[in-house]
């Protein structure tokens, strides 16, 4: 480990050389393995498993119950909800090895992956995007998306708030918390102010 600016729960395990950024807690029976990358500020909750080669940004929030398998990077800012999985593998067997065939999976800044959710690997998932609970992802996803139900399906749009957006005929939406603006054109969401 690079540095001891982090909290660990005794019941916690932290194998040697996993990067952990200062501030980050770990918590109640969770598995960090070697060669991970976590950010600083973040919370790992209960029961979790973070394998080699995962890197999660800075003030990443891991609920109870995630595994975060090998081939998943998440950017800053991600909400992984209690009891969401990855996946790693799209054909596993158990009598074949497809160790070193792992698909890679992004989750990009700010996104929130609801309870239960399930990703399965190879499709990234943009920033801001909204993954509601038991969702079931099955593509790849635009940033700022709203997505629920199995397989998962695009129902609106979020804020970077978590609002729904509910867009004008010229495009424009507002979100009501944070007052930020946001443009809907060719299918894409982009922040304007």
């Amino acid at each position: 480990m690079t540095n001891q600016d982090f909290y660990a729960h005794p019941s916690a395990i932290v194998d040697e050389g996993c990067k952990i950024g200062s501030g980050t807690k770990i918590w109640h029976f969770s598995h960090i393995m070697t060669g991970c990358t976590i950010g600083e500020k973040c919370n790992i909750g209960q029961n979790v498993v973070v394998s080699p080669g995962v890197i999660l940004g800075n003030n990443v929030k891991v609920q109870n119950n995630v595994s975060i398998y090998e081939g998943v990077t998440c950017d800053d800012d991600v909400f992984l909800g209690p009891s969401m999985v990855f996946t790693n593998v799209t054909n596993p067997r158990s009598a074949v090895n497809r160790r070193g065939q792992y698909s890679k999976t992004h989750v990009g800044k700010g996104v929130s992956i609801g309870a239960n959710a399930t990703i399965v690997c190879g499709h990234d998932i943009g920033e801001y995007a909204f993954i509601g609970a038991g969702t079931v992802v099955t593509k790849t996803i635009l940033p700022y998306a709203l997505l629920v139900g199995n397989p998962g399906r695009q129902i609106g749009w979020m804020s970077e708030y978590g609002h729904r957006l509910v867009f004008d005929q010229h495009g424009h939406a507002t979100c009501p918390e944070s007052k930020q603006e946001y443009q809907l054109k060719d299918n894409k969401v982009s922040r304007t102010k």
